[in-house]
């Protein structure tokens, strides 16, 4: 079928026709099935179910220390086998790592809320201050954006190019603009674009020259392991590392977790920075609590071992979710490749799919893909303030559905793209 750009309006007419047919067809069957988030599935859940058997009432609570029992107070900055764990997965060295509660968003949510309330490392608290800013590559993560909004911190959107964001403009502003304090990044396989930053882009956020001292990098490695392919792999370059080669050893904060390793809301996160900044954090966290759950950080490392267990855990994750990204990029090929209505990225890894719609689309796609029984993520939530200035990007997350469930989703969603970018061509 040619573009439907270069349709004449019969031909689009009759294909409209066409295919409210089908629409109706489907939305008669009522279905309900939910692209909308970036969940694991059950089969992904049940991978780590052997973690429940690994501490019993038999079991040696002790932490690798010789001194520490699990079961009680104390370690504030969790116990050293944790802390080697979550330090490999970082690729930094232990005396880097900061073990936090269950979740990583919990602990970007407190550096941000601690840098408001008591500033970092001795700086003016953010939230005394009559201007604070935030860069925001885009597309990117909603709950990034959620945290600043919240904090009435300015959201200013950065392009997210194939290698990253647009470092031109990334190093203009933090170096003109001292209330520039932070930039949110997700560095490899980008939620939700799936774009990893190329060696030049981290080169150059280490190399920054911030007019702000206490400018911060927000670096949330969420899918560090997350790979769908064991031959095609996206590399980056470990920041921490870069930023301390470049003079800039402080500059960065990165965060971590296994919330899509194990169990989402019952895995360990954890800061890795230079000293300095997990030194500013402690004291912060001191007032929080006496030690996060130490219990939860025995189960993990002795499940996993070290981070060949890991790898081969996440092996299993891999042969899961590659067929459903496959699945959906075969749908989105077969059904709008070349009718020029639309584009979607092909990560390597990670939890998503872009997809850009005809501008001016994107909300009226997802609410016609609702009407049929398919539930997909807000039209505008992947750019702050939940304003896509193009009305263009949806983000597809096929990791929850069956494969059953998310063929039938994705033709639902693909039949939704069709009929509302006819009515787009229609009304032009």
């Amino acid at each position: 079928m040619k573009p439907y750009a270069q349709m004449t309006k019969e031909e689009l007419l009759a294909l409209k026709e066409q295919l409210e047919l089908q629409f109706e067809e489907v939305k008669a069957k009522g279905l309900s099935l939910d692209m909308s988030r970036g969940k694991p599935s059950k089969a992904q859940l049940d991978l780590s179910l052997g973690m429940m058997d690994i501490l019993s009432s038999e079991a040696d609570l002790m932490s690798r220390d010789g001194v520490t029992d699990c079961r009680n107070y104390g370690i504030l900055d969790g116990i050293p086998e944790a802390r080697k764990l979550l330090a490999d997965m970082s690729e930094v060295p232990e005396r880097n790592i900061l073990i936090y509660g269950n979740s990583s968003l919990n602990v970007m949510f407190d550096t941000v809320a601690r840098a408001m309330v008591s500033g970092i490392m001795g700086s003016t608290p953010w939230g005394r201050l009559d201007k604070v800013k935030f860069l925001c590559p885009v597309p990117g993560y909603d709950r990034h954006f959620a945290i600043t909004e919240l904090f009435g911190i300015e959201m200013i959107n950065i392009p997210l190019l194939s290698d990253g964001p647009d470092m031109d403009m990334v190093e203009e502003l933090v170096s003109t603009d001292e209330s520039v304090k932070g930039i949110w990044c997700v560095p490899k396989y980008s939620n939700p674009t799936g774009v990893s930053y190329s060696d030049k882009t981290v080169k150059r956020f280490a190399n920054l020259k911030p007019a702000a001292k206490d400018f911060r990098i927000f670096w949330d490695n969420a899918y560090s392991i997350h790979h769908l392919y064991e031959d095609k792999r996206d590399i980056i370059l470990e920041i921490l590392n870069e930023c301390i080669k470049a003079g800039n050893p402080d500059m960065v904060f990165k965060f971590i977790s296994t919330s899509k390793v194990s169990f989402p809301g019952s895995g360990i996160a954890a800061l890795a920075a230079s000293e300095a900044n997990l030194e500013d954090a402690k004291k912060y966290m001191s007032y929080q609590t006496i030690g996060h759950d130490k219990l939860n950080q025995l189960r993990h490392v002795r499940y996993f071992g070290d981070m060949h267990g890991m790898y081969n855990h996440m092996r299993k994750h891999a042969d899961i979710l590659r067929p459903k990204f496959e699945i959906v990029e075969e749908v989105l090929a077969k059904e709008i490749g070349g009718l020029g209505i639309g584009s979607w990225t092909k990560p390597l890894g990670g939890y998503f799919i872009s997809f850009d719609a005809m501008e001016g689309c994107a909300k009226a796609v997802v609410a016609k893909a609702k009407e049929a029984g398919v539930v997909m993520t807000k039209a505008g939530a992947t750019y702050p303030y939940g304003k896509d200035p193009k009305d263009s990007n949806i983000r597809i997350a096929p990791s929850f559905p069956t494969v059953e469930e998310l063929k039938a989703a994705t033709e639902i969603f693909v039949l939704s793209v069709k009929l509302v970018s006819i009515e787009k061509l229609l009304q032009a």
